[in-house]
């Protein structure tokens, strides 16, 4: 299965490189260093939500609710921002990820405890974080004018070429990646997605498990509040509006399997460039936005069919089957 998930992720990673020469060819410049520096900055974002969303997917579940989550986060540390100016960034994107963290767990734990489908949930809180923005902002949005100089430069702060959100987007998918094949929360995690049943003979608390899927996306959500609202300098309830989508976009079209169990690291990342390479190519060569939603929409389909005929056979090997025991 390992060769048959790199296999596919060089697949991916040469479609994206072949965007990136047909475009240079159409538009010259658009392959140089820089350009693809700025357009990784700009699909950092989506990259940590799509690795929030692939340890929901993988089990069996899914998160509509990390575009809402992320809004209201962002809304909230925007609020902060401007009426106490003096608190420091760092504790600010703190604030965000702990507040994420707090939405994720209420998901989690509904799914947990209740029982009830996790796209009923996320479904119902979607609305409901969207709600909570009107509420805590009086309807209102906060501008750039409002947000203080550090609380806006604090991610184009250059490092090594890159700016600080390039940054975070890549340790974040280190740790996550060896979060998912390091540690037993990651082994969990795709167990439940491909048996369920003998996960809980193996000792593995689907219930819980789950839950921790969600904090995790959750938290990241809340992160991602605070660096969109950085990046863009807008907070409104209008923030990442149907974002949601995007996100879970990247993840089928690298691979995750939304029958759970399937899918790695790499995958989502190459997943959320694909989506990010083609958002900046196809206005640079002069192509419609509704060709670009169209073309976004056949890059899923086809995920989709190939995803199915993929899990055809076995996912991850954690656990064993019955039959394989005898």
């Amino acid at each position: 299965m390992k060769r048959l998930l790199r296999t596919r992720e060089i697949w991916l990673g040469a479609a994206v490189a072949a965007i990136i020469i047909a475009t240079e060819l159409r538009a010259p410049g658009f392959g140089s260093l820089r350009n693809l520096m700025e357009v990784f900055n700009n699909t950092s974002i989506l990259m940590i939500l799509a690795l929030g969303q692939m340890a929901v997917i993988l089990t069996r579940s899914i998160d509509l609710s990390m575009a809402s989550n992320l809004a209201l986060s962002g809304m909230l540390v925007a609020l902060t921002n401007a009426a106490y100016p003096g608190i420091p960034v760092p504790v600010l994107m703190l604030m965000a990820t702990g507040f994420g963290l707090v939405l994720g767990a209420f998901n989690g734990a509904l799914v947990w405890r209740l029982g009830i489908p996790a796209i009923v949930v996320t479904l119902g809180t979607l609305t409901i974080f969207r709600g909570l923005i009107f509420v805590i902002a009086g309807g209102q949005w906060v501008n750039a004018d409002q947000m203080t100089t550090d609380f806006v430069q604090y991610t184009r702060i250059p490092v090594l070429g890159l700016p600080l959100l390039s940054w975070y987007a890549i340790a974040i998918a280190v740790g996550f990646f060896v979060m998912m094949t390091r540690t037993s929360i990651g082994r969990a995690i795709y167990a439940i997605g491909v048996n369920p049943t003998a996960s809980v003979y193996a000792g593995i608390d689907v219930g819980r498990t789950k839950f921790l899927a969600f904090c995790i996306s959750g938290a990241l959500s809340g992160f991602c509040g605070y660096l969109w609202v950085s990046r863009y300098v807008i907070g409104s309830v209008e923030v990442a509006n149907g974002y949601e989508l995007t996100v879970v976009a990247a993840c089928v079209i690298g691979g995750i399997s939304i029958a759970g169990g399937v899918g790695s690291v790499a995958g989502a990342l190459l997943g959320a460039l694909f989506l990010g390479v083609i958002n900046s190519a196809l206005p640079v060569i002069n192509i419609s936005p509704f060709w670009q939603m169209a073309i976004s929409g056949a890059a899923i389909i086809f995920a989709v069919v190939l995803n199915g005929r993929t899990n055809k056979s076995r996912g991850r090997l954690i656990l064993k089957s019955a039959e394989t025991v005898k």
